[in-house]
């Protein structure tokens, strides 16, 4: 061990400081496998914000990168190493240090996952609304650095509509807090949006403050409807949201999505569905707009619609939809992406995203948070045989082709997986020159070393 990690090993309590190359090579990756990660020197596990306070110090000294990480399951690559990184876990940071009913919030540190945050919620009457796909293994900080979005989204909104405030640390090591505990509050800049959604790039979040909500006091209905198109059933989530039956999830699949999730678990939706629809309700007449919604898809074409007979067939609905992945990365390599389009255009973009399949040759399952008009394309080929993981020209062409599509209608490169690694090269394209100017200003004043996760979202 040189001296420089001597000294940061010094710094740091005993355990904290890895430098095991076999140890360190498993905190390299996210889930986005397509992107090659650098070599980092070390691996700092840290267990409270002292350590990423005296890791920060240490590194801003020395100008060596950081790469903050949770769990790892980022699908952008933005917790990929880089060379001669620090990689800073807060993983072992799973404390939620305050529950409080009565205010309807609680703080929690960045390593506590989602499910144990709303699980705690729950012996109180209450719910933490954003529950990605990843919610049983994604930790908060994580969710925070990408604004994660999630199956209930449509109803409340992605992971900033749930931030009070946060608890980081600079680039240099000193500890700002923002936001407050109050409803509301409109003092000074709203630093804590600034952070929500950064990635990593402007301070590493320790701890949140975050806002809860009632938890349904009925269980959810759930609506089933098979559709001969993905383009149909699009149609109906536009008249669902039309009919203002406020929706606690809308979820779409398509028909290559089915066929993988029927060849893996055998559930027997055959090939005459294009796109099966899983609708909910939690509010108190959930039965009635659940029968609504069911009409609606009727009415819209629906091959097959019907609501659950009980929770447990609610919950094994949803845990059709959370297959997806899984069942997609047993086809082959998977580059995911989540486009995100005014949900009026939803329909226009799943037929665009059908003619860059078509037009390039990939094979592109498709899954929605329909009720948010986001998209996620997951575009599948062979695995590369050995060396570092790439991407075929014609997948990165029919991706160039989606993501242009997305910004064609009014829409967005990225609805909540974040750009990381794999979107930099179209962002400029979304924001124009003024906003990227802006970006790389406050990117300047939080981190004038640009330490903080170089190489990622700008």
């Amino acid at each position: 061990m040189g001296d420089e990690l001597t000294e940061l090993a010094e710094a740091l309590p005993s355990g904290c400081l890895v430098t095991d190359p076999d140890i360190i090579d498993g905190y390299r990756r996210d889930e986005a496998l397509l992107v090659a990660p650098g070599h980092a020197r070390c691996v700092v596990s840290a267990s409270g914000v002292d350590d990423v306070v005296a890791t920060m110090r240490w590194a801003s000294r020395y100008r060596v990168p950081v790469v903050p990480r949770g769990s790892g399951t980022g699908l952008a690559g933005g917790a990929t190493a880089v060379d001669g990184c620090v990689i800073l876990s807060l993983a072992r940071m799973t404390e939620i240090t305050e529950l409080d009913p009565l205010n309807e919030l609680a703080v929690a540190q960045a390593g506590v996952l989602n499910a144990d945050l709303d699980r705690a919620a729950a012996a109180h009457g209450l719910m933490y609304p954003p529950d990605p796909s990843s919610y049983e293994i994604s930790t908060i900080g994580g969710n925070l650095a990408t604004n994660a979005g999630g199956l209930r989204c449509v109803k409340y909104g992605v992971t900033r509509e749930s931030v009070l405030g946060l608890e980081a640390v600079l680039a240099d090591g000193r500890v700002l807090r923002t936001g407050r505990r109050t409803a509301k509050g409109v003092a000074g800049y709203d630093l804590t949006g600034l952070l929500v959604g950064s990635e990593g790039t402007l301070g590493v979040i320790t701890s949140a403050i975050l806002r809860l909500r009632p938890r349904p006091l009925v269980p959810p209905a759930t609506v089933a409807a098979s559709f001969p198109s993905f383009a149909a059933a699009a149609r109906a989530v536009t008249a669902i949201l039309a009919a203002r039956l406020q929706p606690s999830l809308l979820e779409l699949m398509d028909q290559v999505t089915l066929r993988a999730i029927d060849d893996w678990k055998h559930l027997g939706f055959g090939d005459s569905a294009g796109a099966l629809l899983i609708a909910q309700a939690d509010t108190d007449d959930a039965a009635d707009r659940a029968a609504a919604m069911r009409d609606k898809c009727a009415e819209h074409g629906a091959l097959l619609a019907d609501v659950s007979a009980s929770e447990d067939e609610s919950r094994q609905l949803l845990e059709i939809r959370r297959m997806a992945h899984g069942a997609m990365e047993r086809l082959g390599a998977n580059l995911v992406e989540d486009v995100c389009v005014p949900r009026n255009r939803l329909p226009e973009m799943v037929e665009r995203i059908g003619q860059a399949a078509d037009r390039h040759g990939v094979l592109i399952s498709t899954v929605a948070h329909a009720g948010d008009g986001n998209l996620h394309p997951a575009f599948v080929f062979d695995r590369p045989a050995a060396g570092e993981p790439t991407v075929p020209d014609n997948v990165w062409a029919a991706a160039d082709e989606v993501f242009r599509a997305a910004l064609d209608l009014g829409g967005t490169l990225t609805g909540e997986h974040g750009v990381g690694v794999i979107k930099r090269r179209w962002l400029a394209l979304e924001l124009g020159e003024e906003s990227m100017a802006v970006h790389r200003s406050i990117k300047d004043a939080l981190d004038p070393l640009g330490i903080l996760n170089p190489g990622k979202a700008i």
